[in-house]
């Protein structure tokens, strides 16, 4: 990765890029359709992104502070960081 901020530098790229399903949980639950999921790099939550109508990623961020989310769409490598508003691609 380029210079980045120093919660996209401190990440493992092991660990990028995983959900154990594909499909928002909270979603789920309520019965909604989303249109592309995010995987917390602190704790590994999945959920939806901004352009779903729930935006449990973002969510996620405000009610945690965990500051990283990654694309767990197939062929998309990127991270971004919430507080510094970064993105960077692997």
């Amino acid at each position: 990765m380029a210079s980045v901020c120093s919660h996209l530098s401190a990440l493992d790229t092991a660990h990028l890029n995983i959900a154990p399903q594909h499909v928002c949980p909270e979603c789920v639950a309520l019965g909604d359709t989303w249109v592309h999921l995010r995987v917390c790099q602190q704790c590994g939550h999945v959920g939806c992104c901004d352009q779903s109508k729930n935006t449990h990623a973002t969510k996620h961020f405000h009610a945690t502070q965990h500051p990283v989310v990654s694309s767990a769409e197939p062929g998309e490598y990127w991270v971004f960081c919430y507080p510094d508003q970064e993105f960077a691609e692997y």
